[in-house]
């Protein structure tokens, strides 16, 4: 194989590459010889069929497949060979090729640009630790006790108000007419709540124990008999008992109930938990600031087709005119986007970062806990998508490089209280909706939106082993 560098021009290469006619008739012999061994032809024995026969039959094909693995095994020699890391697909151009003929094809590619990256590490970035004192922690044991009341049995002929337990069998029609789920058995409702149909508790307000009363509601609109869908419906409902609630005793007991050893135990986990939350959020900003940093990095060039790509997924949903209009900033923000993507790209593959099989299905495991009752459908979203899956893997690549940089960067270590944090947090969505740049801001809006329900996008891509495909010009 010889390969030359043509009409270089910036990022833009074409490359030519020259396989002699010996080296192609090598690679047609190999073909034949493992297929004779496969082939059945009638009148000849398993291996013993002349090459000239199997030429007549399957030559075009055994040609096209080698042709194929040729163009494949070469193009990949041939962009390693000159270190050249392609921004997007390579397209070809056979100029020769055909039986017992040299193979000679343009390969024209646009090259990724050199990325500097020995700046990263005088990234600064403020890094918060939370001290959450001890009433805090104390603050949300009491939410948590409040939410979840001890029920006591009301005394004799005493009226059921609001916040008290009361349960009751019932049995509902509509038009007169029982229907199928019309019947309930020591159905239990905090009255006050309103958690079973909308003004049903309501109408229990003052009954008392062993009480008979009909109460009417609007059967809802996710009702499973479709035909009953906002149908008036009447409950004749019996009063079995009424609990009134009482204050939750927060000790040892109450906290051994919520998974901890005790009540001193509680209080660390709760603090921890707490101290999660903001530390999370503010993980974010750090993030965001080295982003910006890395934004402000020189890169030689950014590939057109690369900005191309970007500005298209930016302006999906959006009409032609409207994205027009918004062109210019959109070729902002792709330029931002690819050029982030790069510098992360080169220091994960300086740094030699992988996403294992474990990291990524741990991942898949925590977007499924994120949406509790859906689970079979975001296990099956994942499984059908090929392109989710390789999205989500981008995500846990750039956590891992992120992780990696704030540990060779450096940090301005802050502590702050849980005052401190709520403010700066507050101040930072502040001017995230202030920002300037509408289009950008429309953008990390449709990103949110879209994260509920799916991974979200990454500007870069794990490095995953995989056969590079060659279109054929």
């Amino acid at each position: 194989m010889k390969v030359t560098i043509e009409n270089k021009k910036g990022l833009n290469k074409d490359l030519k590459v020259f396989v002699d006619k010996k080296t192609m008739n090598t690679y047609m012999d190999d073909k034949y010889e493992e297929i004779k061994g496969t082939v059945n032809l009638k009148g000849f024995r398993p291996g013993k069929v002349p090459r000239e026969i199997l030429k007549r039959q399957f030559g075009k094909a055994v040609f096209n497949e080698v042709l194929d693995k040729v163009i494949k095994d070469t193009s990949t020699k041939a962009l390693e060979e000159n270190k050249i890391k392609p921004a997007g697909q390579p397209k070809l151009d056979l100029k020769t090729y055909g039986e017992d003929k040299d193979l000679e094809y343009i390969i024209s590619v646009t090259e990724l640009p050199k990325v500097e990256i020995k700046s990263i590490e005088n990234i600064k970035f403020d890094q918060y630790s939370v001290k959450i004192d001890n009433s805090e922690s104390e603050k949300r044991i009491k939410e948590i006790a409040k939410n979840q009341p001890n029920f006591k049995d009301a005394s004799e002929n005493t009226k059921a108000k609001e916040g008290d337990l009361v349960a009751l069998d019932y049995t509902a029609t509509v038009d007169n007419k029982t229907f199928k789920g019309g019947e309930g058995k020591n159905t239990q409702l905090t009255l006050g709540k309103d958690l079973f149909l909308k003004g049903f508790d309501k109408q229990l307000l003052g009954v008392k124990k062993g009480d008979e009363k009909t109460v009417e509601a609007t059967l809802p609109e996710n009702f499973p008999e479709k035909e009953l869908i906002n149908k008036k419906a009447k409950f004749v409902c019996k009063i079995l008992t009424i609990k009134n609630p009482e204050e939750t005793k927060i000790d040892d007991e109450f906290a051994k109930n919520l998974g901890a050893k005790d009540l001193k135990d509680l209080k660390s986990l709760i603090s921890k938990q707490i101290n999660d939350e903001y530390t999370n959020s503010l993980d974010r900003l750090s993030k965001n600031q080295i982003l910006k940093e890395i934004e402000r990095f020189k890169v030689s060039e950014i590939p057109e087709n690369l900005i191309e790509d970007e500005i298209k997924i930016l302006s999906q949903g959006m009409s032609e005119e409207d994205a027009k209009k918004s062109r210019k900033n959109f070729e902002d923000v792709a330029k931002k986007r690819i050029k982030v993507g790069l510098v992360l790209n080169e220091f994960g593959e300086k740094n030699q970062i992988k996403v294992t099989e474990q990291e990524l299905q741990a991942e898949v495991q925590k977007q499924i806990r994120m949406m509790p009752g859906q689970e079979k459908m975001v296990m099956d979203f994942y499984q059908k998508n090929p392109s989710a899956l390789s999205s989500l893997r981008g995500t846990v690549y750039e956590e891992k490089i992120l992780k990696l940089i704030k540990e060779k960067a450096k940090p301005n270590k802050k502590e702050i209280s849980k005052d401190e944090a709520e403010k700066i947090l507050k101040q930072s969505q502040l001017q995230e909706y202030s920002r300037p740049n509408k289009d950008e801001k429309k953008v990390e809006d449709k990103k949110l939106s879209s994260s509920k329900t799916k991974p979200k996008s990454t500007k870069i891509k794990a490095p995953v082993k995989k056969s590079k495909k060659v279109s054929k010009k």
